[in-house]
């Protein structure tokens, strides 16, 4: 397991624009910077920390429980370097917020999805850990998320996620086996953040709200995507937020 650059003094770190001290052990992380305000109007306080390019950072607490939301950008590279400053300042627990196509055909848009696991279809993972290495959640981040999507009755899916680079390049073949084999949902980040957790050793999962679906029959317009997936990313915020509660109460950062 390899350990986090230690940092030297009252370093402020290069790219999120943090020192030790800014960041709590629990820390969601969306890509879209819009999405971090709309999730610290959930919390019951939250201090801007910094913001530098992808990365806009806010601590505060939900229900005692301390939480940093730091956005990550788009794809494999941006969001690396999040996750691994993060981690320099003591983050210990990650919950990953962020939009999906749905995969197979009975998914709505706009379904909360916890991707367990993830076919490591991009690049940056691959610098890390060797392709067969699996990119896979942590069993108590992923339960607590399943966990307050059951008990507030919001339907959901859970199963295997596709992580991948070309956002405009669609490979038919394989999205059709992929979709066979039960991926449920296509993004860009979660591969990259479960396997740095195994590189780094800290727990780490996800939940994503889907955003479109390639097999739909009936396409929605891009307005009518737009409102299915807020829907969703309420439901994916309140999940967020619920689980590292219940982490907190756990005391899953002690370890």
């Amino acid at each position: 397991m390899g350990k986090a650059r230690e940092l030297k003094g009252n370093e402020i770190l290069k790219h999120i624009r943090c020192k030790m001290g800014d960041v709590a052990p629990y820390v969601i992380t969306p890509g879209d910077p819009a999405r971090v305000k709309r999730i610290v109007e959930h919390m019951d306080s939250a201090e801007f920390i910094a913001e530098n390019r992808e990365y806009t950072v806010y601590t505060g607490t939900y229900k005692g429980t301390p939480i940093t939301v730091c956005s990550h950008g788009i794809g494999g590279p941006a969001c690396s370097i999040a996750f691994e400053e993060l981690i320099m300042l003591g983050a210990k627990v990650f919950i990953r917020v962020g939009s999906a196509g749905g995969r197979q055909k009975d998914i709505p848009i706009g379904t909360p999805v916890v991707i367990t696991a993830s076919f490591r279809g991009e690049g940056t993972s691959k610098v890390y850990l060797p392709a067969e290495f699996p990119a896979v959640a942590d069993l108590d981040v992923t339960n607590a998320m399943i966990a307050v999507l059951k008990e507030s009755g919001t339907p959901y899916r859970a199963g295997v996620g596709y992580c991948r680079d070309a956002y405009y390049v669609q490979d038919q073949n394989l999205n059709a086996l992929l979709t066979e084999a039960g991926v449920m949902a296509a993004e860009q980040e979660a591969a990259i953040l479960y396997i740095i957790g195994s590189k780094r050793g800290v727990k780490t999962g996800a939940v994503v709200s889907t955003d479109s679906n390639i097999w739909l029959e009936n396409q929605p317009t891009i307005e009518e995507k737009e409102i299915l997936y807020r829907q969703g990313e309420s439901h994916t915020i309140r999940t967020a937020l619920e689980a590292m509660y219940k982490l907190y109460q756990q005391g899953a950062h002690e370890f």
